[in-house]
């Protein structure tokens, strides 16, 4: 009689009575403490999703937050180059430590468990999903205000790895001012909502090349789309990215650290209020 169909709140014990789906989310490691967790995704490769992901976490460090970055990329790891980062990362009894970059980012990367950085990971999917989970789980992350997941493109198993077995509290999808845009953020937006993961907004890059001589705008990939798509999914323009010839050099040596500019303030401001 009156029955809601919330199990939930009932403390009836009725035979129609479900219990609650058991939570997949891995516990972190007795040693760990993170905060915060954003994913960075993109529908489709090659939109520069991994440097988005490495300035996000250097604009919050610089900003005073303790900073992560989980490349979950795991068949292509860049996360390391992009900081410079090169050798092994070192374990005890109680987990694996996670490699910092100079200004005290903390990274966990299988480039920094190969013997070679340029091995490739000739994996299947199950282990690489596995191996994401153990970049959560097993690795010592100590105080983290903000973790970055690095996600590899599309919607596969790594990404429903991530939001099924890590707590995320929204993500940042990554995308260009090409024409299916689109199609391939709709994908994204679609898989988020699917996974009841909240949408941070999104970050054009590519977005345009300003000329060094004369001040100019251009628009290389075609006009951008992306404040009407942005409204049609219901979120936010984080930013607008140029390209940038000096960030790509910094990216490429190693010292994404110690790019000046601050392309990702207004972004971090975003952020930062969503997930007070």
């Amino acid at each position: 009689m009156g029955c809601t169909h919330d199990c939930s709140s009932c403390g009836e014990n009725c035979s129609g009575k479900t219990n609650s789906p058991e939570s997949l989310i891995e516990k972190l490691n007795d040693l760990s403490s993170v905060k915060k967790v954003i994913a960075v995704v993109s529908g489709k490769g090659g939109v520069g999703k991994s440097m988005v992901t490495s300035m996000m976490a250097v604009t919050f460090n610089r900003r005073g937050y303790k900073t992560a970055v989980l490349d979950a990329d795991v068949t292509g790891p860049s996360i390391p180059k992009a900081f410079g980062l090169k050798g092994k990362c070192l374990g005890n009894e109680f987990g694996i430590i996670p490699a910092s970059t100079k200004t005290g980012i903390d990274v966990m990367s299988v480039n920094l468990l190969l013997e070679n950085e340029t091995d490739p990971v000739i994996w299947r999917g199950p282990v690489i999903a596995n191996t994401v989970k153990q970049f959560w789980k097993d690795v010592i992350w100590k105080d983290v205000d903000y973790m970055f997941v690095d996600m590899p493109p599309g919607t596969g198993d790594v990404p429903l790895t991530v939001f099924q077995s890590l707590p995320v509290d929204g993500i940042i999808v990554v995308t260009s001012p090409q024409d299916l845009v689109s199609m391939i953020v709709g994908k994204a937006v679609k898989m988020a909502e699917m996974m009841n993961v909240p949408i941070l907004g999104i970050v054009e890059n590519y977005s345009y090349f300003m000329c060094p001589d004369c001040g100019k705008k251009y628009s290389i990939f075609g006009e951008s789309h992306i404040d009407e798509i942005a409204k049609d999914c219901g979120t936010d323009v984080l930013a607008k990215l140029p390209i940038d010839p000096d960030m790509a050099k910094c990216a490429d040596t190693g010292t994404v650290e110690l790019y000046p500019g601050n392309l990702l303030e207004e972004a971090a401001d975003i952020i930062e209020k969503k997930l007070k």
